[in-house]
């Protein structure tokens, strides 16, 4: 997979795709796992939150309800759909189900080219990071956030400042300027019983971001995504941009519900260091690690001290290889709830005197 490029380091001048418009049609695609094949529940909820919240008419697409045996034997499906739902002129956005775990498969399958030639906006988080970097080397922003069957089908339903975030990365031409969220919730409920999707997820107040690392504002493009996914396009080496591409951006690190521990983190921390990542981009963004499952809840002085222990591992590492670096932990992206959709491969500006964080356009 070689995408097109203009600029000398392997990846292409980036554009923001067009903006979506209430009543358009969006494509709900499976690039990841077959989780809906398991709880179409929750999907249909994704659906409806999608019609409903954002009038949008959403369009599955063949994988969409496919399950994890048919996924896994057939990944030039799981690309043709995304390359069907790109090219399609009344699409004008694509949103993945759900993550997974081998999306990687995928990518050779897939023409940047084609997807470069039809830039349509892109949402979906976790095992997607993979494609969302192909697609910040084909020069295409895209967005992390938004996934159907768990931003947008949120027991007790979607937060209201994750459907800010949602309406901005598909309506407006940037996401803009964004803040810490009042409260947050990193609680899960039993998608075997579908009637506890009616049932409010736990809350807590959010102790809002935690700026680390040094004083230099960034101003560059956004990289990154799930760091047990980017740990994989690091080894893969398939959509892995250089560090000249990377050099003046901002790296965008947030961890699953499984809960990696400091040697995991550390070990990708340090791959990221000595590939020359760390040392290259301006500014981190650490999301809110989510600190318990389904199968495992320590508590609540357990689950801060986990989130605590994970950024301080983050900071220092960076600091290493980078001191003049800011590190802002626990934003509102990633596994937990709620969260703002951030443009991979769109503008970040990092103020730390001014404690703000925002993604204008490339023209401001």
């Amino acid at each position: 997979m070689t995408p097109p490029t203009d600029d000398g380091t392997g990846a292409a001048e980036p554009v923001v795709p067009p903006s979506a418009d209430p009543g358009d049609r969006v494509a709900i695609v499976a690039p990841a796992s077959g989780a809906a094949a398991r709880y179409p529940h929750v999907l249909d909820r994704g659906l409806e939150t999608l019609r409903e919240r954002f009038d949008l008419n959403p369009v599955e697409f063949p994988t969409a309800r496919r399950d994890d045996d048919w996924l896994a034997d057939n990944p030039s499906r799981r690309a043709r759909d995304i390359e069907d739902a790109f090219r399609d002129p009344d699409i004008s956005a694509v949103l993945a189900t759900i993550g997974g775990n081998d999306q990687v498969r995928v990518l050779k399958h897939l023409d940047a080219a084609v997807l470069r030639e039809h830039p349509t906006r892109f949402l979906g988080t976790s095992d997607n990071t993979h494609l969302h970097s192909l697609l910040w080397q084909a020069g295409i922003v895209s967005y992390y956030g938004g996934t159907v069957m768990t931003d947008l089908a949120a027991a007790g339903g979607v937060f209201d400042y994750t459907a800010d975030g949602v309406r901005r990365a598909l309506f407006a031409e940037h996401v803009g300027p964004i803040e810490s969220a009042t409260e947050f919730s990193d609680h899960d409920r039993d998608w075997n019983e579908p009637d506890a999707l009616d049932e409010p997820l736990e809350r807590e107040p959010n102790p809002g971001w935690d700026w680390r690392g040094g004083a230099a504002r960034a101003d560059g493009r956004v990289w990154g995504g799930c760091l047990a996914v980017v740990d994989t396009v690091l080894a893969a080496d398939r959509t892995m941009p250089s560090v000249e591409a990377l050099t003046g951006g901002v790296l965008l690190l947030e961890s699953s519900e499984e809960r990696p521990g400091p040697a995991e983190v550390r070990r990708v921390l340090l791959g990221l260091g000595e590939r020359g990542v760390l040392g290259a981009v301006d500014a981190v963004l650490v999301g809110r690690a989510k600190a318990r499952n389904p199968f495992e809840d320590p508590g609540p002085e357990a689950r801060a001290e986990y989130r605590e222990t994970q950024y301080d591992l983050v900071a220092d590492l960076v600091a290493e290889y980078n001191p003049d670096a800011p590190v802002v932990c626990n934003v509102d992206v990633g596994h937990t709830h709620p969260v703002v959709p951030v443009p991979v491969g769109g503008r970040c500006v990092v103020d730390p005197e001014a404690k703000r964080v925002a993604f204008p356009g490339f023209e401001g």
